[in-house]
């Protein structure tokens, strides 16, 4: 297996994702604005949402694939009971949890946007937005096993390709909804449902090749599947720790009328630099990771960690530069429409600035802690994630009042970066990686590589300034035009330098 090819494919599908994902976002800023039917639906939509980026994008893969490889190198057969049994435990405590929030669904957004509750309009529109979209939680989250299954036979291309379906559902609701001045808030919701539904008949019939389940539903937990949950539930606290921040800042953020709906734009900008530099690249290397130390191939596995750092800083490094050099022009030019106003563009815009300092910080955190899941450890990244989320409330909350919703980025930001240092200091004690081993000439040519970069996109910005204003109708084509133009001068400077090579990214 090639890490490089392998973060391609995976890379190239969800870049699709994404950018549909930026259509129906443009489509929602220029309905719905940041009104509070955008909140509402933000709210409703942020929590299975969530939870399908913890399952989705690597935290259940992190509990799941290293026990599942275990397993399948045994033999098939006790490899499929073990998939069986999880797969039947899943179904059953998932359905529990849904309906213990349809029929608790007030309590619980009160839970997770009291602020809203000032609001009855606001807060009833809510409610009732939540009992149609949590049930896409249960659909998410059984898709999130079978892209296991699928990456755990290094197969990426499914997995990677089945949030689309979520983007082309909702994109068609916004469409239909308009062309029949039909309610979007509802619809919306609705899609986001039905989008599930699919996406897991997709999956199922991709994965029949390696998996055919069959569910039975037993009292009796064994112990390798007591062994899988006792990794799973921090693991998803861990592996997580940008979502959980991100939902801890939701709920803060409703106390400010529009944050809700900043921060949520905000937040998919930045989502896509994220997805690629650190989801990506962790997900394709955790399988090749626990594989090499399930066989004792511990020099391997080392080679294929310093690989992955060294990845995670290519995509990431100038992403978080350029987010932060033109987050005004990039929100301006992808929602600045319609009801989004160009006030919303510009505290969206300080929002995007802020996550950008953190982008390396959250996809390391990504890397770094499949370097302890591999090996089976759980409760350290567990921690150092229980340390982060609490240093974000801390600072969110003792400074929220004095500089409002812009504080959550930034604490997010501060409280990742955190995360990373102790991440690094532990993995170096326990010798799971020598820190002056580790690719620093590559990490070297990375930066001089975006220092190059960024001077092009700081002169662009100031040549294409009269076409990114906010008036301009073609704004979007114009920044299209100067981000390709940043990204070619980035690739032929990283080609130069010899950090495109494939041979440098084989795993074996």
């Amino acid at each position: 297996m090639n890490l490089l090819s392998s973060t391609y494919i995976f890379s190239f599908y969800t870049l699709i994702s994404r950018i549909l994902g930026y259509i129906r976002d443009i489509l929602i800023a220029a309905f719905l604005g940041a009104s509070i039917f955008a909140d509402a639906f933000f709210v409703a939509f942020r929590i299975p949402n969530t939870f399908r980026r913890l399952f989705a994008e690597g935290t259940f893969n992190a509990a799941f694939i290293p026990s599942y490889t275990s397993e399948k190198k045994n033999n098939d057969s006790r490899s499929k009971k073990f998939a069986d049994d999880v797969l039947s435990l899943l179904i059953l405590i998932l359905l529990a949890i849904i309906l213990i929030v349809e029929i608790f669904t007030p309590y619980f957004v009160y839970l997770i946007a009291p602020g809203f509750y000032e609001n009855s309009e606001k807060f009833e529109l809510a409610v009732d937005l939540v009992r149609i979209t949590f049930p896409f939680l249960l659909f998410v989250s059984l898709s999130s096993f079978f892209s296991g299954i699928l990456n755990s036979n290094n197969r990426f291309a499914a997995a990677a390709a089945a949030p689309i379906v979520l983007n082309i559902i909702l994109i068609l609701t916004l469409l239909i909804s308009f062309s029949f001045k039909l309610d979007f808030a509802v619809n919306l919701s609705y899609g986001v449902t039905l989008s599930g539904i699919i996406q897991l008949i997709f999956l199922i019939i991709a994965s029949r090749k390696y998996y055919k389940p069959s569910i039975a539903f037993k009292t009796k937990i064994n112990s390798k599947v007591k062994f899988f949950l006792k990794k799973l539930l921090p693991s998803i606290f861990s592996s997580g720790v940008t979502q959980i921040n991100i939902l801890v800042g939701t709920i803060i953020a409703s106390f400010e009328a529009g944050a809700v709906s900043y921060l949520y734009y905000a937040d998919r900008i930045y989502q896509i630099n994220l997805a690629i530099a650190g989801i990506a690249v962790g997900t394709v290397s955790l399988p090749a990771l626990s594989k090499s130390l399930k066989v004792g191939k511990i020099y391997e596995a080392k080679s294929i960690q310093n690989k992955s750092i060294e990845l995670c800083f290519l995509f990431s490094i100038p992403a978080s530069i350029g987010l932060i050099i033109a987050s005004r022009e990039i929100v301006d030019a992808l929602f600045g429409y319609g009801s989004f106003s160009e006030e919303n563009v510009i505290l969206t815009a300080k929002a995007l600035k802020y996550f950008g300092y953190g982008v390396p910080a959250f996809a390391l955190v990504k890397i770094l802690s499949n370097f302890f899941f591999a090996r089976d450890n759980t409760k350290t990244p567990f921690y150092l994630s229980l340390f982060s989320v609490a240093l974000n409330i801390g600072i969110s909350i003792s400074y929220f009042k004095e500089v409002g919703f812009i504080i959550i980025p930034i604490a997010t930001s501060i409280s990742t970066w955190m995360a990373v240092i102790f991440y690094l200091i532990l993995l170096n004690k326990s010798k799971f990686i020598i820190l002056n081993t580790l690719p620093f000439y590559s990490i070297f040519k990375i930066i001089i590589s975006t220092i190059i970069m960024s001077f092009t996109l700081y002169y662009g910005i100031d040549i294409f300034e009269d076409k990114l204003i906010y008036s301009n109708n073609y704004k979007s084509i114009y920044l299209l035009i100067m981000v390709s133009l940043v990204a070619t001068i980035y690739l032929i400077s990283c080609y130069l330098f010899g950090l495109l090579k494939i041979k440098n990214y084989k795993t074996n």
